[in-house]
C-alpha cells in the first residue's frame, strides 16, 4: 500500500451535528438572516488580466460601495465589515479597514478580517451571520477579496514561522505544506480520477461560462469598474472593467488533452484543469429578517446552514465531500431538493472526485461555470459564489442551493441557502 493509499484508508465521515427542524412552504422566521444585496467584480486574469495593476483596495472598495447601493442601505447603519483574505500580509487587516474608509463607510462601522483559505469569503458571510444571530448587530458586510497578480509565491514565509523538527514528527502536519497541485495529484491517484474525466469537467466549465456570458447571466452579480491599466509602454490607459476575462469559448477537452502535467511528471493535473490565479472582490449585505421587513429592504434569499469539516491535508480537496452532506443535515434537507451546487474548482480531480462520490448530477453542479472559467481569487471566492447563486435561483425560480469548496490544509466548508420565494 502506497502512501496516498494508507491516507484515504483513514479518511472517515465524522459524527454528524443535529438536524435543524425541516424548513417548510412559506418558512418565513423573523430571526432568519437574510441576504439583500450581493455583488462581485468581474475577475480576471492575475499578471495578464483587466485588473493586473488594480490594488485590493480599490476592488474591496468599489463592492462595499456598491452592494450597499444595490440595496440602498446607508453606511453608517452596518454593525460590523468582516473581509476575506488569503495572500495579504496579515490577512489585509490595515488594507481592508483603508478600503472600508475610503468608500464611504464611517470610522464608526468596525471591521474585521478572516483568513480560512480558499472559503474565506465563505467564512465572512458565516461570520456575519453568527454575530447577527447572536444579536450583536443587524446589519452586517461580508466580503472577500484576492489580487493575485501581487502575491508573492515563494514559501519563505511557511518555512520561517515553524519549527520543522517539531511539524516533521506529525505526518499531517507535515502535509499541510504539499504543493496544492500535488495534493490534486493525490486525489486523482487515490480515487481514480482519470485526465479524461478532468479535462472533460474542465470543457463543461468554460463552456457553462460562456453560455452564461453571452447570454447576460452575470450582468446581476457583476459591478463594473473604473480604474486603470499600464500598457506595453509602462503607460496607464484609463478602462472600464465589466466582464470576466479568463472564459475561454473555444475550449474542448480534445484541446486540453494536449497540455502538460503542470506540477508532476506523468501526472493528470494541467493548468487547463486548474482554477485560474485570478484578481477580484466581491460583497455580501446581509440583514436580520426583522430589520430587513421594517425598512423595506429587498430580500433575495436567506442563509440556513454552514458546515466546515477537516480532512487529511495531503488529499485536501475531497473537503466538499463531507461538508456538503454535514450542511445539508443541519438544515433538515436532503440532497435531491437541492436545485443548485456551487462546487468550486480549485481542481478538476477533486471537483471530480466529489461530484462523483455525492453522486450529484452534473445539470445541478456550477451551471454558469466555475473557477476553471471563472478563476479562484482565493478570499473572495465564497463570497463571489453567493451572488452567483442567488442569482441563478433568481432566474430559475428555484429554491435551495449548496457551496462548497476545498481547503488547503485540509479541511472543507459548505453553507445552504434558499432563496426568498
Amino acid at each position: 500500500m502506497n502512501r496516498v493509499d494508507r491516507i484515504r484508508s483513514h479518511v472517515v465521515q465524522g459524527s454528524p451535528s443535529p438536524a435543524t427542524p425541516r424548513p417548510q412552504d412559506g418558512y418565513d422566521n423573523e430571526e432568519d438572516v437574510v441576504i439583500v444585496s450581493a455583488v462581485r467584480t468581474p475577475i480576471t486574469k492575475a499578471r495578464r488580466g483587466a485588473f493586473k495593476d488594480t490594488t485590493p483596495d480599490v476592488l474591496l472598495s468599489h463592492v462595499f460601495q456598491a452592494v450597499l447601493q444595490q440595496a440602498d442601505v446607508a453606511p453608517h447603519l452596518v454593525g460590523d465589515v468582516v473581509v476575506g483574505n488569503v495572500l495579504q500580509p496579515g490577512a489585509g487587516a490595515a488594507m481592508a479597514r483603508m478600503a472600508q474608509l475610503a468608500a464611504g463607510i464611517p470610522h464608526t462601522v468596525p471591521l474585521h478580517v478572516v483568513n480560512r483559505q480558499c472559503s474565506s469569503g465563505l467564512q465572512a458571510v458565516a461570520t456575519v451571520v453568527a454575530a447577527i444571530k447572536a444579536k450583536y448587530y443587524d446589519i452586517g458586510i461580508a466580503a472577500g477579496v484576492e489580487c493575485m497578480s501581487r502575491a508573492d509565491n515563494s514559501t519563505k514565509e511557511i518555512v520561517s514561522s515553524v519549527n520543522w523538527t517539531h511539524i516533521g514528527a506529525v505526518q499531517d502536519a507535515a502535509d499541510c505544506t504539499v504543493p496544492m497541485g500535488i495534493t490534486s495529484e493525490n486525489v486523482a491517484e487515490a480515487y481514480g480520477i482519470t485526465r479524461d474525466q478532468q479535462d472533460e469537467l474542465a470543457a463543461q466549465s468554460h463552456a457553462k461560462a460562456a453560455t452564461a456570458r453571452a447570454n447576460g447571466w452575470f450582468k446581476d452579480e457583476i459591478t463594473s469598474v473604473a480604474t486603470s491599466i499600464k500598457d506595453k509602454d509602462g503607460h496607464d490607459q484609463s478602462i472600464v472593467v465589466s466582464q470576466d476575462d479568463g472564459i475561454r469559448a473555444d475550449t474542448t477537452a480534445e484541446k486540453l488533452a494536449k497540455l502538460r502535467p503542470a506540477f508532476k511528471e506523468g501526472g493528470s493535473t494541467t493548468a487547463g484543469n486548474s482554477s485560474q490565479v485570478s484578481d477580484g472582490a466581491a460583497a455580501v449585505l446581509l440583514v436580520r429578517r426583522t430589520v430587513a421587513k421594517t425598512m423595506g429592504l429587498p430580500i433575495l434569499g436567506r442563509f440556513v446552514s454552514y458546515a466546515v469539516v477537516g480532512v487529511p491535508p495531503a488529499l485536501m480537496g475531497i473537503g466538499p465531500a463531507f461538508a456538503i452532506p454535514e450542511a445539508l443535515q443541519k438544515a433538515g434537507l436532503t440532497q435531491d431538493e437541492i436545485d443548485v451546487f456551487e462546487i468550486n474548482e480549485a481542481f478538476a480531480s477533486q471537483a471530480s472526485y466529489c461530484i462523483e462520490k455525492l453522486g450529484i448530477p452534473m445539470d445541478r453542479v456550477n451551471p454558469k461555470g466555475g473557477a476553471i472559467a471563472l478563476g479562484h481569487p482565493l478570499g473572495c471566492t465564497g463570497a463571489r459564489q453567493v451572488s452567483t447563486l442567488l442569482y441563478q435561483l433568481k432566474r430559475k425560480n428555484q429554491r435551495y442551493g449548496v457551496i462548497s469548496m476545498c481547503i488547503g490544509t485540509g479541511m472543507g466548508a459548505a453553507a445552504v441557502f434558499e432563496r426568498e420565494m
